[in-house]
């Protein structure tokens, strides 16, 4: 931890905003968890943790640190959208249990070939992709 709360105050300095000590407790409780959040997991973090930040503080927020390259969404859940910190992240995919929540994620080199084809064949430059595959874990697939 560091050098993401270190580019987000140079991000906010560049566009010309003021840095504030609740984007400053948001950032660090992002960064404090690998794990995937929406926003009322994390303002229930910041609330457990003592902080007075507000829900609104953080929507107002989340845009900009997108912006910034440290978090990006990943997919959307019961009227949520989630979100992952990238900032010094490989690219990954995700397994998703319907069941549980259980989020596994993954590489597959095969992915990059694949983007590349796809990007010559159609004459597209592609500069990103997000793949969720949703199903049952061994878990809830026995369950079921």
């Amino acid at each position: 931890m560091g050098n993401e709360i270190e580019l987000f105050r140079s991000f906010i300095k560049e566009k010309g905003l003021r840095n504030t000590p609740e984007r400053e407790e948001i950032i660090l409780e992002i960064f404090a968890s690998q794990d995937h959040f929406d926003v009322d997991e994390l303002y229930l973090r910041l609330r457990n943790s003592g902080s007075r930040v507000s829900k609104a503080s953080i929507y107002r927020n989340i845009p900009l640190i997108m912006e910034c390259g440290l978090i990006k969404e990943v997919w959307h859940e019961d009227g949520h959208m989630h979100y992952e910190s990238i900032y010094g992240q490989t690219h990954h995919c995700h397994l998703r249990c319907l069941g549980c929540g259980k989020v596994i994620e993954f590489v597959e080199k095969d992915l990059k070939e694949i983007q590349e084809r796809l990007g010559k064949k159609h004459h597209f430059d592609i500069v990103d992709h997000r793949l969720d595959l949703v199903g049952y874990c061994s878990k809830c697939r026995q369950k079921r």
